[in-house]
C-alpha cells in the first residue's frame, strides 16, 4: 500500500463494517482478538487501522516500538487458539504523506464456514459468532438478530457451493415431476 493509498483509507473515513480504527498501541491478542474474528465473518473481510484514535479519528501514528510489536507470525499464533476454523490475515506497517506510520491488518473472510470463537477470552466467549453489522453502529459484536445470521448462512452456503462445483461436484439439474401423469388423468 503506497502513500496515496493510505491517504485515501484514512482522510475522511469512518469506521464501517469493513473497516475498524485503533489508537496508537502495541501488539495485544487481547485487544485484536474480538475484532478480527469479526471481520473474518464480514463478506469482503476488513482492515484495523492501528494509530488512529477511535472516535475522533485523529492521525497518531504508531512509535517504532509499538510497529516493532506487529509480527504476522507472532499475531496468527496469538489468534489461532481463538478461532475455529482458521482466520488469515497480515499485517503492514505504511505511512501517511505526513510521515506518520501505522500498522494495518488486513482480515481475509472466511474460506467455507464462518468463524466461531474456540475458546473465551479477556473480550470473548467461546461458543460465539462475532461479526460487523452493515446495517447498525460499525462495532465487533455477537451476531444479534436473525437477519445478521440469515445473511452469514447464506454467504456460507453460496461459498461451499463454489467450492463444491471448483473440485467436480454440480448439482443435477432435475426435471419438472409430471403429476399429472402420475395421477392417470384424475
Amino acid at each position: 500500500m503506497d502513500v496515496k493509498d493510505v491517504e485515501a483509507l484514512l482522510t475522511g473515513a469512518e469506521e464501517t463494517d469493513t473497516l475498524e480504527f485503533k489508537a496508537a498501541v502495541s501488539w495485544d491478542r487481547n485487544l485484536f482478538v474480538k475484532d478480527i474474528l469479526a471481520l473474518a465473518n464480514v463478506i469482503d473481510g476488513g482492515r484495523i487501522v492501528v494509530g488512529v484514535e477511535d472516535g475522533t479519528f485523529s492521525r497518531q501514528g504508531l512509535t517504532a516500538q509499538q510497529q516493532s510489536s506487529f509480527h504476522n507470525d507472532t499475531m496468527r499464533d496469538a489468534i489461532a487458539p481463538f478461532a475455529d476454523p482458521r482466520v488469515l490475515f497480515r499485517s503492514e506497517v505504511v505511512e501517511d504523506a505526513q510521515g506518520l506510520r501505522y500498522v494495518i491488518i488486513d482480515v481475509s473472510p472466511f474460506e467455507d464456514i464462518p468463524v466461531i470463537c474456540h475458546r473465551d477470552g479477556a473480550d470473548v466467549r467461546a461458543g460465539v459468532i462475532y461479526f460487523r453489522s452493515r446495517t447498525r453502529r460499525p462495532a465487533s459484536a455477537p451476531i444479534s438478530s436473525s437477519s445478521e445470521m440469515r445473511d452469514l448462512v447464506e454467504r456460507a452456503a453460496v461459498l461451499s457451493t463454489m467450492r463444491l462445483n471448483r473440485i467436480g461436484f454440480v448439482p443435477r439439474s432435475q426435471t419438472e415431476p409430471d403429476y399429472d401423469a402420475q395421477l392417470g388423468g384424475l
